[in-house]
């Protein structure tokens, strides 16, 4: 942890993170998108070298910052229109100083931070440690339902005080050894936002400022000229969407787009794209409260019936690795030890059979809900989910659903009435950390739960207080124990994202790229015209 910076000590403001040569690698998969409308090529905006043009598999839901932990809204929002105070490195995990300019803990439930100097609203007002604490008192302790606060924070309020213009304290309900780690999800506005409604355009501090939303078309940023860093490359940014990944790769080949993301795997030849690792996993999710589901031998059987190297190697081009657990290699918490379940197709049925003989309604149709665009091949591993689940006397049908719709039967409260459901999932701990994925997707009352143990609730509980290889071995077992005991989750797939990318630019994506596509990181190729 970064310790406290007086006011009289500032760091410098941040330079721009190295640019890079275009990673040319191999295959890899998408990373999120729902169907829109196409638009016509000739509204993509201008090819004059000082628009960076990037194309999205969807429109962003909202651009309210509070909602910025939703992947369609931080690819836009976090770090080019708005910052937090805490910006996480996405490939050494380290915390780094950004509003703030340091912190230290200052009591057993109490941190303080320097607030920096010198930054200036793009509605032309000062920063100061007052807009810092109206930002985390409206994303976390108010009624706006904001994603951060039940993603990052669960149901604990923060008391926040300005002591000073550059020095804020923030003290937690119960002692936090990682509250410089979440407050680096909350993005920093005015304290003269709306404090009762989200906003449709947000006002930051970000190297880019919002000049128009047309909705159904695209999105347009510009250059915010006095901002406090280093000034990003690019006059201007214009996002659009297409939901088809040949689209978007066609896109980048006709130089109608610089970037495109989450293109299929078979795009991965071309020396215009770039794969990474986007600490994404792949899940069925079972309801556990509905029969048959609700039955441990029903749920067991059919982690015990999915061919997961099969549908890797036919359906997502083969370079996705088999899943043991929700979380990737690199986040704490997750185990080595931990290894995917094999598919065996005879005691997945013969485990279906016990629970038939038992009085389970083993025959209850099962509805298998996948979001179209989540990644490609998604309709196409909804399927060989649903045949391999058939397979062992389970009856199974897809429904594809938008993003919209997927979110009713992902996030708390949950649909009633709709039977029992095997959700398809794509969950991204691009925090580093198991806590952001068992408070959320494990205990009993998470905001993306069904159901859950008292023992379980219990381990998550005592593992949130601890911290370094105590944290790690606590959150590798109740990992382990998920599997073994309660099994919520059939495991599939740790994911990578592929993008398309202009050779006029240079850019080298991370594991946060799908989630946050830092603009300020992105810059013309030796020789272009910019």
């Amino acid at each position: 942890m970064k310790s406290f910076v007086p006011p009289t000590q500032r760091a410098a403001p941040r330079k721009p993170r190295k640019l890079t040569a275009t990673l040319l690698a191999g295959a890899a998969l998408m990373s999120s998108g729902c169907a829109v409308a196409n638009s016509a090529a000739g509204e993509t905006g201008r090819a004059d070298g000082s628009t960076l043009r990037v194309v999205l598999t969807q429109e962003p839901p909202t651009l309210e910052p509070c909602e910025a932990s939703l992947t369609g809204t931080g690819v836009v929002v976090r770090s080019n229109i708005t910052e937090p105070l805490v910006e996480r490195d996405p490939t050494s995990g380290e915390l780094n100083p950004l509003l703030a300019t340091g912190w230290k803990r200052t009591g057993d439930r109490t941190w303080t931070f320097g607030i920096r100097s010198g930054v200036t609203f793009q509605n032309g007002a000062p920063f100061t440690a007052k807009d810092a604490a109206f930002s985390i008192d409206r994303a976390v302790n108010s009624d706006l339902a904001c994603n951060v606060e039940g993603y990052v924070f669960g149901n604990d309020d923060l008391e926040v005080e300005a002591v000073s213009d550059d020095e804020l304290t923030v003290t937690t309900e119960k002692p936090d050894p990682i509250l410089p780690l979440r407050l680096s999800f909350v993005e920093i506005v005015p304290r003269t936002t709306d404090a009762d409604a989200k906003v449709r355009i947000p006002v930051g501090t970000g190297p880019y400022e919002v000049r128009s939303w047309q909705p159904g078309a695209a999105i347009s940023l510009s250059r915010f000229g006095d901002y406090w860093g280093e000034e990003p490359a690019f006059a201007r940014a214009r996002y659009v969407w297409r939901s088809d990944a040949s689209v978007r790769a066609a896109m980048i080949d006709k130089r109608e787009a610089e970037i495109a993301v989450a293109l299929d795997p078979m795009e991965a030849e071309k020396d215009t794209t770039a794969a990474y690792p986007n600490n994404e996993t792949t899940a069925l999710r079972l309801d556990g409260r509905e029969a048959p589901l609700d039955d441990l031998r029903v749920r067991r059987a059919i982690d015990l019936a999915v061919d997961r190297q099969g549908i890797i190697d036919a359906l997502l081009g083969g370079l996705a690795e088999p899943a043991g657990q929700l979380v990737p290699p690199g986040v704490v918490g997750h185990s080595d030890a931990i290894e995917p379940t094999r598919q065996d197709v005879a005691k997945a049925r013969a485990l279906v059979e016990e629970a038939s003989a038992d009085g389970v309604p083993t025959g209850r149709q099962i509805t298998l809900v996948a979001r179209n665009g989540m990644f490609s091949g998604v309709s196409e591993t909804a399927e060989a989910l649903q045949y391999q689940m058939e397979r062992i006397g389970l009856n199974v049908r897809v429904r594809m659903a938008d993003t919209a719709t997927q979110l009713q039967y992902q996030l708390r409260p949950l649909p009633e009435d709709v039977g029992p459901i095997a959700l398809l999932i794509m969950h991204g701990n691009q925090a580093g950390d198991a806590d952001f994925t068992t408070s959320q997707y494990l205990l009993s009352d998470g905001p993306q739960s069904t159901f859950g143990t008292k023992a379980l609730d219990r381990r998550i509980a005592e593992a949130a207080g601890l911290s370094g290889e105590k944290r790690q071995e606590a959150y590798a077992g109740l990992l382990a124990e998920q599997n073994a005991s309660v099994v919520q989750y059939t495991h599939i797939a740790h994911m990578s994202g592929l993008l398309g990318l202009s050779p006029s630019i240079r850019y080298e994506p991370n594991s946060a790229t799908g989630d946050e596509l830092r603009l300020a990181e992105v810059g013309p190729a030796e020789g272009a015209k910019h």
